[in-house]
């Protein structure tokens, strides 16, 4: 046999060793979890064949609490790249068969130096998640680790997408790099996110919790809003991370791709949306009727469905969204609300994506919770998202546009570039109703019939006061349009702005109400 059979009988032997992870009894009691390996995954996520491995035989070097006679093929961790529907993408899988997949400090070297190329190149990065959280025979260098990541995910932020997939346990210290990047992916089952577990809260408070109830999916999904997307299964989930890749650029420095159109389905938007300020609807619908045949990704669709915010296209362009539902709270602006809507309005200004807001807004929801938990500081943060905000910024007025959350959504004084109004919409201070008790208060008090004088001044200033002509005789409404002219109309703006331009003071970074 010649020197190099050997060589490459050395190097396969030991490469199939690296890829067999924990061994097949780890790899066994992995799927039997209903979880899927760290390679399963990666081949599940990528294109067939077009992921290459970066790192492969990185080891440790920790002599600590037994761990030189500790066998750890790959440190726990899969890192390489390849292409999502032939773009490229970087990506980092822990391999929980091996030490639960915790994060050592060479794990941390691979995730970093996957990090940096994804950087370098401008591209994505998804990591996908399952580990036990920071090696504890490696002490301090486990936790040098995690800053490192940490450091990365936040110079990196509004560089390059970060995508976070949770795909097992994700707890203490570990949460954070997620929490950092720009979407949460979880499994309704198989998904776990905390700062401390079950058994220390139970312990130091004397709580009794299970994982999946203080940490799981549907948790974080609609009760914290610290993740953004659910599926039902891994599969699922990593389908859902395919096609919000589709809609987003590589980096800040491109335009999202264009798709193919796709014309939506019939709908007349006159029987869709009622002109009775107090009756509900869908804007799901609405969305719908105006984006590209089913382009709506909707994040977050769990928490806070008081507002609705997603990806669509519009003349096959990839388009933000953002809107308030009528069906919850009448669409009024809450915390959670407030937090769901600025996250993402600057996700979309980081990554070149125009951004549409409907509007059907009857103001902030009042409330002492709200006020005690500081929904002036949380409402102010919309503020800041729109007025920072340089991309292209088209703004729809369908009905209730009242007061400071109607300044809030997009509205031309935060710099709006194009504002269009339904002629159901009210543009005012605040609502007839409200206005009418403040206005007339002792008139309605000396009045024989209080209700029926009631009603006559509420329609005096509807007519008057709450529609869009005078919003749009002071310029403050570009045009006042058709529903069935919706579309049109955002598809001719998003042309119109495809060159915008704009220059805003120089500075370090603004300091935006947290």
């Amino acid at each position: 046999m010649s020197n190099w059979q050997e060589l490459q009988e050395k190097l396969a032997e030991r490469r199939s060793h690296i890829h067999a992870g924990g061994g097949p009894k780890a790899v066994e009691k992995q799927l039997s979890l209903g979880k899927n390996t760290a390679r399963q995954r990666i081949e599940q996520l990528l294109d067939p064949g077009s992921f290459v491995e970066l790192n492969t035989f990185v080891q440790h070097r920790c002599t600590n609490l037994g761990m030189d006679k500790k066998d750890t093929p790959g440190e726990g961790v899969v890192t390489g790249y390849g292409t999502i529907d032939k773009r490229l993408v970087y990506v980092f899988s822990q391999d929980f068969t091996v030490v639960g997949g915790s994060l050592s400090e060479m794990q941390a070297k691979k995730i970093c130096t996957c990090m940096d190329l994804a950087a370098k190149t401008g591209a994505p990065v998804i990591g996908l998640n399952d580990s036990g959280g920071a090696r504890i025979q490696e002490g301090i260098d486990a936790l040098d680790g995690y800053g490192q990541i940490f450091y990365r995910n936040t110079v990196y932020s509004g560089v390059v997408p970060q995508i976070s997939v949770i795909l097992g346990p994700c707890a203490g210290g570990a949460v954070y790099s997620p929490a950092i990047t720009d979407f949460i992916f979880m499994t309704e089952e198989t998904s776990q996110m905390f700062i401390t577990g079950p058994q220390v809260i139970k312990s130091v408070t004397g709580e009794t919790i299970n994982p999946n109830e203080l940490g799981g999916g549907m948790v974080h999904n609609s009760v914290s809003g610290v993740a953004h997307f659910l599926g039902q299964d891994e599969t699922a989930c990593l389908n859902q991370v395919r096609r919000l890749i589709s809609y987003l650029p590589a980096n800040n420095l491109e335009k999202p791709p264009v798709a193919e159109a796709i014309a939506p389905p019939e709908l007349d938007l006159t029987q869709l949306i009622p002109t009775n300020p107090n009756a509900g609807y869908d804007v799901r619908q609405l969305i719908e009727a105006v984006a590209d045949g089913d382009s709506f990704m909707e994040v977050q669709a769990m928490f806070a469905p008081n507002a609705v915010i997603g990806f669509a296209r519009l003349q096959g362009q990839t388009a933000g969204i953002v809107a308030n539902q009528p069906m919850h709270l009448a669409g009024c602006l809450d915390i959670n609300a407030s937090d769901k809507i600025s996250r993402f309005v600057r996700f979309c200004d980081s990554f070149n994506i125009p951004v549409i807001t409907f509007v059907d807004v009857p103001g902030y929801l009042p409330g002492i919770s709200q006020e005690h938990n500081g929904i002036i500081r949380h409402g102010a943060k919309i503020l800041f998202a729109y007025s920072e905000a340089s991309v292209p910024k088209i703004t729809v007025l369908v009905r209730k546009a009242y007061g400071g959350a109607y300044v809030a959504l997009g509205s031309k004084s935060l710099g709006a570039d194009v504002v269009l109004a339904w002629p159901s919409a009210e543009v005012a201070v605040m609502g007839p109703e409200g206005a009418v008790n403040i206005i007339f208060r002792k008139e309605l008090a000396a009045a024989e019939n209080p209700d029926a004088r009631r009603q006559e001044l509420v329609q005096e200033y509807r007519d008057n006061f709450a529609n869009p002509f005078i919003a749009a005789s002071r310029g403050y409404v570009d045009e006042v349009i058709e529903p069935r002219d919706t579309r049109a109309y955002l598809i001719n703006s998003l042309s119109m702005l495809a060159g915008k331009r704009e220059k805003k003071p120089a500075k370090k970074h603004g300091n935006i109400p947290l």
